[in-house]
């Protein structure tokens, strides 16, 4: 491409976006009249969404889930870090304050945040923040290896990052405490397939988890 058609490339997807937007508000006002009065007045989302930072998963298309409805989160490979104020922020925020009724970890078939971690060699910057799903397999190395190489071993390991990292929601004090004194949030694990456009849900046991890892980390004593 020339310069001038690199140059009308770009104020191209620029404008389609802001002709799309002015679309979608059109069409939500002719619906509902109401509609954005209503957004405008605050969020009550009943769902806190972990997901990975994949363009093709867009977390409301695929839930059928409306603005307003889900406190989004997302970053590669849709990891839980303790040390990352990020997600550890959206978290706090969102079970203390928003008070959320569900918590999502949400990762995907094929990930290629979770290929990246088993390319054995240096990703620069992106080495410390893949170590994590490096750490997964660390734990998880028997039942892994014993899958053949390819898809089947990768999709296990997006299975097993997606549990830990639910392991990891909960054992942050918001959700321990909000759990002990409102009954929720729960914790579910779930992984898209772009095969069907389909969710799995792990079925994390939330009580299960919770209780299990309270013998280290328990956070709901103020003492």
């Amino acid at each position: 491409m020339s310069e001038a058609d690199i140059s009308k490339y770009l104020a191209q997807t620029h404008d389609r976006v802001f002709e799309q937007n002015r679309a979608w508000a059109e069409e939500h006002k002719r619906k509902d009249p109401e509609f954005f009065a209503k957004l405008s007045a605050g969020q009550n989302p009943e769902y806190l969404w972990i997901g990975c930072s994949d363009s093709r998963i867009p977390a409301e298309q695929i839930t059928g889930l409306g603005p307003g409805e889900a406190f989004i989160h997302r970053n590669i490979a849709n990891l839980v870090v303790n040390t990352d104020l990020n997600v550890m922020g959206v978290i706090e925020y969102a079970v203390t304050h928003l008070r959320v009724k569900h918590v999502v970890v949400c990762g995907h078939y094929g990930c290629g945040g979770v290929k990246a971690a088993m390319t054995p060699k240096d990703l620069g910057i992106l080495n410390p923040w893949l170590r994590n799903i490096r750490d997964v397999y660390r734990l998880h190395e028997k039942e892994l290896d014993a899958i053949p190489e390819g898809s089947p071993r990768y999709d296990r390991l997006v299975e097993l990052s997606v549990i830990e990292q639910c392991r990891n929601v909960i054992k942050t004090a918001a959700v321990q405490q909000s759990y002990e004194k409102n009954h929720f949030p729960i914790v579910h694990g779930w992984v898209f397939d772009f095969k069907d456009g389909l969710l799995k849900d792990l079925k994390i046991d939330h009580e299960a988890v919770l209780h299990n890892i309270q013998k280290i980390y328990n956070l709901t004593s103020e003492s």
